[in-house]
């Protein structure tokens, strides 16, 4: 995408900063001054480069049909017998093409930034569509009955228009790739000389859509320069953390050769909590394994270790299941909702709904609408003592409301603005203990849980982990079926646990 330079992320007075603030401590537990400044200039999220080209293919394949439909209805006319054929034709070609496409890498970022170079490619695989075409029509014996006036504008416009669109689109591709809206945004774990050599192989390619935004490591100056190939080291792996939540950090890239198994392990430990992708570096590695099990910056070897969870299109999948359940769902259930808000208002003082700060997707705080079940001057809106069997704090219409779950009903609005998704881990407060501990306390990579976005029901609570947590073990139990959901996750998994969610819930044993 574009000539990565250290300037692009750090100005020299940045630099200077570093060496000045070196000895500058931060704040407890936090980030130093200056990588609090860096981290400053991406707490907004990027343009995705997959994203941008699945869009790219989208358009591509509208403007072919729209073009190949309106010379039909100019040409042939909208009351040929034949309107059908041409119709089944025209999305034939037009979905072939953009197969094509993605089959000889013509969506790639370094190809849509450069459509001049790709212009004989683009023409072959065009060509190749109609090819297809023309043969089948041949075999089938229908081609006379087809229009070639229509068959050929349709061949010299759709190129044409192929043509003048990826001209367009590169244009923006370059500006967004300059003005940093459209990128990948990327850490290096591990400094010295081989942070130095990886650094060095990603700038020389060509059209990356890589963003070095820094280095982290836990060695000394001595071992490891506080600069490296014109990037500032930024802090300990532990600061790294917080780190890539406040800059929305797409990549972590760890420069660490394979033979030091144990501080691969080590780290790998601490990051995998992260929503982020984790590659190991591999360009300096003579060990090789099967071609999938690399991606590449250019021609740069990156060994998989992570994916970031239900990333790019999964997400915008998971965001309309959302949207469209949750509608349902208000619908659905509005009456209970208005019946319960009446309800409670004759019960108690205080108000209908009742606001939670909870962790939500990588570790962000959001606020989660419930109806109020305690006496509003009993609340707990931190949680920090759990509810337990025959709480004097609840209501009794808490009670009804909490044993059958109808509590939770106005987070379908959560799930409609999107602080959470329907199905998910399920968020718990910001102070929530099991024996006076945090639960990330108790249970070893906890946050993992916040790689994707919370949920109004879970796998966790379908398997009968829900209501109140009162030993260790619960919380390890429903981290462990949170994880599982993670890593096993799709639209039909999520349908699956919505439709269950229901009839698991007549099980009240644990809900109080």
């Amino acid at each position: 995408m574009k000539d990565t330079d250290p300037a692009d992320c750090f100005s020299s007075a940045a630099v200077h900063a570093y060496r000045d603030a070196s000895d500058e401590p931060g704040r407890p537990g936090g980030l130093n001054p200056v990588a609090e400044q860096i981290a400053a200039q991406y707490r907004q999220d990027s343009l995705s480069p997959v994203m941008a080209s699945g869009t790219l293919r989208l358009v591509e394949f509208a403007l072919l049909l729209a073009s190949g439909l309106i010379l039909c209805a100019t040409y042939v006319g909208l009351r040929s017998p034949l309107l059908w054929h041409y119709l089944g034709i025209t999305v034939s070609a037009s979905l072939i093409t953009v197969i094509l496409l993605e089959i000889t890498e013509a969506y790639e970022i370094s190809t849509l930034m450069r459509p001049i170079r790709y212009l004989g490619k683009l023409f072959v695989v065009w060509t190749a569509a109609f090819a297809l075409l023309a043969i089948a029509g041949f075999f089938l014996k229908v081609s006379a009955e087809y229009s070639r006036f229509w068959f050929g504008a349709w061949y010299v416009g759709g190129f044409v228009l192929l043509l003048g669109l990826r001209l367009v689109m590169a244009r923006f591709f370059r500006r967004w790739a300059r003005d940093g809206r459209m990128e990948r945004r990327a850490v290096i774990v591990g400094g010295g000389k081989a942070a130095e050599t990886l650094i060095r192989s990603i700038e020389q390619q060509e059209y990356n859509d890589i963003r070095i935004c820094g280095i982290f490591d836990d060695r000394d100056d001595k071992r490891s320069p506080p600069i490296v190939a014109g990037y500032p080291k930024l802090g300990t792996v532990n600061e790294l953390i917080e780190f890539a939540r406040v800059a929305h950090i797409d990549m972590l890239i760890v420069s660490l050769p394979l033979t030091a198994e144990a501080r691969v392990l080590s780290l790998l430990k601490k990051l995998w909590v992260l929503p982020v992708d984790i590659r190991l570096s591999a360009h300096s590695n003579q060990l090789r394994f099967r071609p999938r099990s690399y991606s590449y910056i250019g021609s740069v070897p990156l060994l998989d270790i992570f994916d970031k969870p239900i990333n790019d299109w999964d997400s915008v999948a998971k965001r309309a299941f959302d949207i469209v359940f949750s509608l349902i769902g208000i619908v659905v259930f509005s009456p209970i909702m208005l019946a319960t808000a009446i309800a409670i208002k004759l019960d108690s003082k205080g108000p209908v709904l009742f606001k939670q700060r909870r962790h939500g997707f990588n570790n962000e705080i959001v606020e989660v609408y419930k109806f109020r079940s305690m006496y509003a001057d009993k609340s707990d809106p931190t949680a920090r003592n759990t509810v337990t069997k025959n709480d004097p704090r609840v209501t009794r219409v808490g009670r009804v409301i909490r044993k059958t779950s109808i509590d939770e009903l106005p987070q379908f609005f959560n799930s409609l603005f999107g602080s959470l998704s329907l199905v998910g881990p399920r968020p718990h407060a910001v102070a929530a203990q099991s024996h006076n501990k945090l639960y990330h306390e108790v249970v070893d990579g906890y946050f993992a849980r916040h790689r994707v976005k919370p949920g109004v029901t879970g796998w966790a609570q379908i398997n009968g982990w829900r209501g109140e947590i009162d030993s260790d073990e619960k919380i390890k139990k429903r981290t462990e079926y949170d994880l599982y959901y993670i890593e096993n996750w799709s639209l039909w998994f999520d349908l699956k646990i919505l439709l269950l969610t229901p009839i698991r819930l007549l099980n009240t044993e644990n809900a109080y």
